[in-house]
């Protein structure tokens, strides 16, 4: 059950929505998990900081995921997620923040696994 979102200060065309969409669903798996359940989320265009400034391209990308994984899968998502941006959207890595939410609770179809 996992959940990606990707705020950035940049705009995200059809084309790159779908080629990121598509590279996530390939990239979960290195946390165990499939395309079957991601969920994928954009948000382009924030009004978003970093190292005070907005005016360089910079993105944020939250994982959150029904259970856990090893660091070591972390690690290798974190690097896959930070390629994709970058050649996606021409972010440079140091401007790309991935943070990781594992929980043991999630809810779908009207009840919780």
């Amino acid at each position: 059950m996992p959940y990606i979102k990707t705020r950035t200060n940049t705009s995200i065309n059809k084309e790159q929505e779908e080629s990121i969409k598509s590279r996530l669903g390939t990239a979960i798996g290195l946390l165990g998990k499939s395309e079957q359940w991601l969920m994928v989320d954009f948000d382009s265009n924030c009004n978003l900081y970093f190292q005070g400034n907005k005016n360089r391209l910079n993105a944020y990308v939250e994982v959150k995921l029904l259970g856990t994984a090893d660091n070591d899968a972390y690690s290798k998502m974190t690097d896959e997620i930070c390629s994709i941006i970058n050649e996606e959207l021409k972010i440079d890595k140091s401007n790309i923040y991935v943070s990781y939410y594992p929980t043991d609770v999630w809810g779908w179809n009207g009840s919780n696994f």
